[in-house]
């Protein structure tokens, strides 16, 4: 199969769907859209968000140096598509869709109850990149319904029904569950 060479552009996918929420003194908590998230560290816990500084949660963020990263599942998608097309300038975000702010146990940002897993943040860095100012934060604490546990009190990914977003064709998907292998079996197997 032949290879076609494209312009730079940002095309990995699918990227989560994630919906995160904020809240600073003298703002309105606020939620928005963010894709562009990926873990960065282990110990400790750590991820990245990058947000454009024309987004009214940039201030909020870069203000507080804290928010929640709320993972969305496919009961999110008319939230998850508002929070990321409308601004908080103009918009209460959590009165127009329903969700219910839950407060925070670590970070004075507000949870999102109907989103199944919730990451508490705070920033330990940032970088402007060009486009997009990259938060570098610390995870503090972490919530989960409990009916998304396993036996063994992991995140059940098939109850979970994880909503991702592919950047290129602008388009949310849900449905990934199907397992393939766990982590090592698939290198583990023998040739034949």
């Amino acid at each position: 199969m032949d290879k076609v060479q494209l312009k730079p552009q940002s095309m990995l996918m699918p990227l989560p769907a994630t919906m995160v929420s904020c809240q600073a003194e003298g703002f309105v908590p606020n939620i928005i859209t963010i894709s562009w998230i990926g873990i960065v560290n282990s110990e400790p816990p750590m991820l990245s968000i990058s947000v454009t500084p024309k987004r009214y949660s940039h201030r909020i963020i870069k203000k507080s140096g804290e928010f929640v990263v709320n993972l969305t599942s496919e009961d999110n998608l008319k939230a998850t598509d508002f929070c990321g097309n409308r601004s908080g300038r103009d918009y209460d975000k959590f009165k127009e869709m329903n969700l219910t702010p839950i407060p925070g146990k670590v970070t004075s940002a507000p949870l999102i109850k109907e989103c199944p897993i919730n990451l508490e943040c705070k920033v330990r860095r940032s970088h402007l990149l060009g486009s997009h100012e990259m938060f570098i934060a610390e995870i503090v604490a972490v919530h989960i319904n409990n009916d998304l546990l396993d036996v063994n009190g992991r995140p059940d990914i098939d109850k979970l029904k994880p909503l991702v977003y592919c950047p290129v064709a602008r388009e949310y998907r849900g449905g990934l569950v199907k397992l393939l292998a766990r982590y090592g079996e698939a290198a583990a197997k023998k040739e034949k």
